[in-house]
């Protein structure tokens, strides 16, 4: 019999992980793996228990919020031998990465699909000045709301939570000027916000294009908003900002793929990443690693 890590947020979302751990437990063991379950203690455990344990498996499966799979993801990557497939089992408020990866929101189910009916596929993980991130980093407007909502809101509303916090924010909002170079190019303008990203859903949201990701690519979807130039592209600007949808009368939107990109701004930029704060540079550099990882995606 094959052998399985099986880690766990048992304060994502509801609570509803502790009460789903009988069954999904009952899963794995039908489906023939001898698991070893490890209940996360605090932040940042997640990933030290998928760096030092996570290469003695056969299989590691994470349940939790989308912040669970990214420590996960994070640990294991920093282990020196090539990391085990990953299963995922969704218990977050938003469930970003699930969406992505078709699973189902029953843990039952989802369980079902990381022990043994899911695909291993290989997907691409970014890195923000070295630091992994498995769906997206982001600056400017609304990235601050991700790690400054209050989880109870979270769990109560989920990603409409983001959105109520975000709308609340839009006073204190600035722009940065900033130089953006990649893959031998570059752009440099007054930008609200920013993001690179490997999803087909963020914050709840589909971000323009999602059905072209291909997460094996090597090539991150880039989105940024860009200054509004006059009052009349105020609304276009802030449409384009909320619901991440084209403003084609004012441009403020512009969308590339890249592999490799550098921020550049006099000042100090606020990252998230994976819906955490990431970090405050000048420069900020961010590289794909091409299908670094294997996870198991549903049909």
């Amino acid at each position: 019999m094959n052998s399985l890590l099986f880690i766990y947020n048992p304060t994502s979302g509801t609570g509803q992980a502790k009460n789903a751990l009988a069954p999904v437990l009952d899963v794995f063991t039908k489906a023939g793996w001898i698991t070893t379950s490890y209940p996360t203690q605090c932040k940042g455990d997640a990933a030290r228990t998928a760096r030092d344990l996570g290469e003695k498996f056969d299989r590691v499966i994470c349940a939790g919020g989308d912040g669970t799979l990214s420590e996960v993801v994070s640990g294991l990557l920093e282990a020196e031998t090539p990391p085990p497939p990953l299963g995922y089992i969704p218990f977050g408020s938003t469930n970003d990465c699930a969406t992505t990866l078709r699973l189902p929101r029953k843990p039952r189910e989802a369980a079902l699909v990381a022990a043994g009916t899911g695909v291993a596929v290989p997907i691409d993980v970014g890195r923000l000045n070295g630091r992994p991130f498995i769906y997206v980093a982001a600056f400017g407007a609304f990235t601050k709301v991700a790690y400054d909502t209050p989880q109870e809101l979270k769990n109560t509303f989920g990603h409409l939570a983001y959105i109520f916090a975000g709308i609340a924010s839009l006073p204190t909002i600035a722009p940065y000027h900033m130089r953006v170079e990649f893959d031998g190019q570059s752009l440099e303008d007054d930008f609200f916000f920013g993001m690179v990203s490997n999803s087909q859903s963020i914050g709840g949201l589909k971000p323009p294009k999602a059905e072209r990701v291909v997460l094996d690519d090597g090539l991150f979807e880039v989105t940024l908003v860009k200054k509004p130039l006059k009052l009349a592209d105020l609304t276009d600007g802030l449409q384009a900002l909320v619901s991440l949808s084209p403003a084609e009368r004012s441009g403020a939107l512009v969308q590339l793929q890249a592999r490799q990109l550098t921020f550049i701004c006099e000042q100090p930029v606020p990252w998230t990443v994976d819906g955490e704060f990431g970090g405050s540079q000048t420069v900020n550099r961010v590289e794909n690693c091409q299908k670094a990882l294997n996870i198991i995606r549903g049909a």
